[in-house]
């Protein structure tokens, strides 16, 4: 296994994953998605991203926490590698899940959105 990928691999998978997220079918967005904010706490890193879900798509990442103070909606924990790996379509999400790699902190109802977009 390769030693733990940088802050800037994981900014860049993010970028990648807004652009996927971009790629889904309109019509699918706007049955699954209501406006949520995101988290992304890449564990091995200690560092924090945050995004914006909306019906128009997924909003880029960034390393400040929203102004209004409020916690997340959907709060996303994994390491770097497997983060990368999830991206690039190398680790599926369920496993990953099942298997403690990454951990959803979100409503049961967000959670099945989510699974019906991912």
């Amino acid at each position: 296994m390769r030693t733990m990928a940088s802050v800037e691999e994981c900014r860049t998978a993010l970028v990648k994953l807004v652009a996927q997220f971009d790629e889904i079918d309109e019509e699918d967005r706007a049955k699954h998605v209501v406006e949520r904010t995101v988290s992304c706490r890449v564990s091995d890193l200690d560092v924090i991203f945050y995004g914006r879900l909306h019906r128009g798509g997924l909003d880029p990442f960034t390393e400040q926490p929203p102004p209004n103070g409020k916690p997340a909606d959907v709060k996303l924990t994994i390491a770097s590698n497997d983060l990368i790996a999830l991206v690039d379509g190398e680790l599926d999400l369920a496993r990953a899940l099942l298997g403690g790699r990454v951990k959803v902190d979100a409503s049961f109802g967000d959670l099945l959105r989510l699974r019906k977009l991912i």
